[in-house]
This record gives structure tokens, C-alpha cells and sequence, in this order.
């Protein structure tokens, strides 16, 4: 992927969690959500487009190890996948995080629902970005194009600050 535009702001809404705050993001995808849930679950595919390496299938309960990727550097990270209901649930830790992918049919194919709750509201900005460069991605390998992953120091290559600038504004302040 060479130095391009990211595709349109998702609609994303912050959420207080308890203590915590919860970035939703939705995306539409034009695939049946068995292809999406795949590329969610399937180690080989999430190496493809996520912010991490999976050391095995999501696809089950239990747990696992994330590893993010920026480069050459790598950090493992503890994961436990409390909930995988196929196709249309996958709810699980990433280090002292909490991701939930909601998958539903739509006439045009998934409707994708990404819930990452953190501890820090401030965060969500950065964190909205880097995924919506991730979901770019996803979308672009779910079509059949070659694409690398966006992750770590290369997202300032592809939008990133301009995409947390506008998420901050559509987040709104604290």
C-alpha cells in the first residue's frame, strides 16, 4: 500500500465503561460474515491486516498471546477469548484491554461493530485511528487486493495523525 488517502471517517461514539471507556466503530464490509469472521479468527489472515499476530485460532474460547508488531519489534501481549459464537461474536482481552467484534448481516453484506474498551478516554483518538487504517486494510485483502499491513511507525506514512485529529474532533473533548 503506498502513501494514500484513508477512506472516510467510521461512525464511532465513545462509551463510559465503569472506569472505563469504550471506542465503538462501524464498518461495512461487502462480505458474507462467515468471510469476515475468518479473517478475525484465522491467525493467517490477522497477520494480514491486524495490529498483531494471533499464536493461534480465535475461533475458540481461551486463552492466547497477541503479539503487536511494529517493524521488527514485537510485544506479546496475554489474551483470553471469553466469547466466540460463529459467526457473529468475538469477544476477547488484548493485554488490559477489551475487544468485541459484532458481525451482522446487512443487505450488502457485514455490518461490523468494533468495541475496544481501554482505561484512558484520551487514548481513544489514536486508538480510532490505527484501527480504521487496520479495517482499510481488511476491507482492500477481503476484496482480493495485495496490501500490507498498516501497524506501528508506518501508520504516520498513511494518515494516521490526521485520522486521530479527527477522531478527537468527532469524539469530542473529555
Amino acid at each position: 500500500m503506498n502513501h494514500e488517502t484513508p477512506t472516510p471517517l467510521l461512525d464511532a461514539q465513545c462509551e463510559p465503561n465503569g472506569r472505563r471507556w469504550t471506542l465503538a466503530l462501524v464498518r461495512e464490509l461487502p462480505h458474507p460474515p462467515r468471510t469476515v469472521w475468518a479473517a478475525l479468527t484465522d491467525p493467517e489472515q490477522i497477520n494480514r491486516w491486524a495490529p498483531y499476530d494471533a499464536d493461534r485460532d480465535l475461533g475458540t474460547t481461551g486463552g492466547a498471546v497477541l503479539t503487536m508488531v511494529d517493524g521488527d519489534q514485537r510485544h506479546d501481549l496475554p489474551a483470553e477469548v471469553r466469547r466466540a459464537e460463529p459467526p457473529v461474536l468475538l469477544a476477547h482481552t488484548w493485554g488490559e484491554d477489551g475487544l468485541r467484534w459484532e458481525l451482522a448481516a446487512a443487505a450488502a453484506g457485514t455490518r461490523l461493530t468494533l468495541r475496544h474498551t481501554t482505561a484512558d478516554r484520551d487514548w481513544l483518538p489514536q486508538v480510532a485511528a490505527g484501527w480504521h487504517l487496520c479495517l482499510d486494510v481488511l476491507a482492500r485483502l477481503l476484496d482480493g487486493e495485495p496490501v500490507q499491513p498498516i501497524r506501528g511507525q508506518s501508520a504516520m506514512d498513511h494518515g494516521w495523525p490526521a485520522l486521530r485529529d479527527a477522531y478527537a474532533a468527532t469524539l469530542g473533548p473529555r
